[in-house]
């Protein structure tokens, strides 16, 4: 599979500061969403190119990593917390009970994202780490070759919200993993017994950053647009959660910016579900008809009038 650069897929200079990087990934991942894209295939690929390349180079380590040793996955000793896969990896075969590690060349490029990757799921974002030391124990006087093996996961928000089954490869035995509702950033996940060798997957959750709402704590927040004669009459509109669309009532005389809370929208927790913040933003038509332009002049002299008598 041919890479891009991380670079170019945000759209951003390698000397981008974070900011820089998260605003890029904001304005592409909206554009690309799979909500505003339903059935197209390529607006798909590219909004899941984008996720990987923010989860690289959002992180300072990763990044640091990326810039240094890209895709390839061509590390040198203690780059990714044990010694390095192949070349100028510092280690011959004697020193792993007389097996030769280029045999293992297939193996590190599955977890540094060039192999191994299944539909949705897989060790994306070339953050995958093995340590060698464990990776290579029991391998001499006829004991058993053992991997315990490290990488990311990465989930939309909603997905971590609901639940979801993800679909990994490790040496090309492919895996379910069960993603558990109301999972959050940072879970680690271990599929006991399912790597090379009887051996561990470990698996750290990443939540992408989502277009839609942020999470604090057990609250999310998100914006709605309010016409401005609803907030100015009264009214409702759809607001968005994650368990689907709502109706908001909309109190006469309401101010632009102002926010409203749904009660039990939030994140799922063992205490209890947070609330979900909604920030009102006014708008006004694109264009007025000459009917809605009468109006207007209208309630100007009206109000013009009241200002001048108080």
């Amino acid at each position: 599979m041919a890479y891009k650069d991380y670079y170019d897929v945000l759209g951003v200079q390698r000397s981008s500061s974070e900011g820089e990087i998260k605003s890029a990934y904001r304005k592409l991942a909206k554009q690309y969403h799979p909500d505003k894209n339903a059935g197209d295939h390529k607006a798909s690929e590219r909004f899941k190119e984008i996720g990987e390349a923010y989860a690289v180079l959002s992180d300072a380590e990763k990044r640091k990593l990326y810039d240094q040793y890209g895709h390839s996955g061509q590390v040198p000793p203690g780059a990714w917390g044990g010694a390095g896969a192949g070349g100028g990896s510092g280690f011959s075969s004697a020193d792993y009970g007389g097996v030769d590690a280029s045999q293992f060349s297939d193996f590190f490029q599955g977890l540094f994202g060039q192999q191994g990757q299944a539909g949705r799921g897989g060790f994306r974002g070339g953050g995958a780490q093995v340590n060698l030391d464990d990776l290579m124990s029991g391998m001499g006087g006829g004991r058993r070759f053992v991997q315990n093996v490290e990488g990311e996961l990465q989930v939309t928000l909603p997905e971590a919200y609901s639940g979801s089954d993800e679909t990994i490869q490790v040496e090309g035995k492919r895996l379910t993993v069960r993603i558990p509702a109301g999972t959050r950033d940072g879970a680690r996940l271990r599929l006991a017994g399912q790597g090379p060798g009887g051996g561990d997957v470990l698996l750290t959750i990443r939540v992408l950053e989502d277009v839609k709402f942020d999470l604090e704590g057990t609250d999310l927040s998100t914006s709605v647009d309010v016409p401005v004669d609803t907030a100015a009459l009264g009214g409702s509109v759809r607001v968005p959660t994650m368990k689907g669309d709502v109706s908001l009532n909309i109190p006469a005389g309401t101010s632009g910016g102002r926010r409203m809370r749904l009660k039990g929208q939030g994140w799922p927790s063992k205490t209890g579900a947070g609330d979900l913040y909604v920030k009102l933003n006014l708008v006004l038509p694109a264009k007025l008809s000459d009917a809605e332009k009468q109006l207007y002049e209208q309630l100007k002299a009206l109000r013009s009038g009241q200002t001048t008598q108080s």
